[in-house]
């Protein structure tokens, strides 16, 4: 496969990744539970599927930042993970997720610490949605 091609399928990569593991963040906090608490479930039932979605969610989005942060180093390097802001962003939504994960098995009363824990993963998502997608010095030269 030519360089190019490659990098175009690792670009697609990248964004769908991005795509799917931020769009859920924002869109389950931000328009799934408001819609089910206005439609006028009982909140129990809205703290529970909450409770029940976010932890997939939050092991989603870790999914997808390795994805992404493999396309990151196959195109731009392992240094990228370090010295690229986008790196950066990467490393922390991990470091975010697996916090997340671990509070969330160990002290699932810890709400606000979850809470505050989830809007920092939504909002690096939001930071790293703003960063150029990683070309190829290859495809960038042509």
């Amino acid at each position: 496969m030519s360089d190019r091609r490659r990098f175009r399928a690792a670009t697609a990569s990248w964004q769908l990744a991005q795509t799917l593991w931020v769009g859920g963040l924002w869109l389950l906090h931000f328009v799934v539970v408001p819609s089910l608490e206005r439609v006028g479930l009982a909140p129990l039932l809205v703290e529970e599927i909450t409770r029940s979605l976010t932890p997939l969610l939050v092991a989603f989005t870790a999914f997808c930042a390795l994805v992404q942060g493999f396309v990151l180093v196959q195109i731009e390097g392992v240094r990228s993970l370090q010295r690229d802001s986008r790196g950066q962003l990467l490393v922390a939504v991990l470091v975010m997720a697996v916090v997340f994960l671990l509070v969330n098995q160990l002290q699932p009363s810890a709400m606000r610490w979850l809470a505050f824990n989830y809007l920092v993963l939504a909002f690096c998502g939001a930071l790293l949605v703003i960063q150029p997608v990683p070309v190829g010095e290859k495809v960038r030269a042509r």
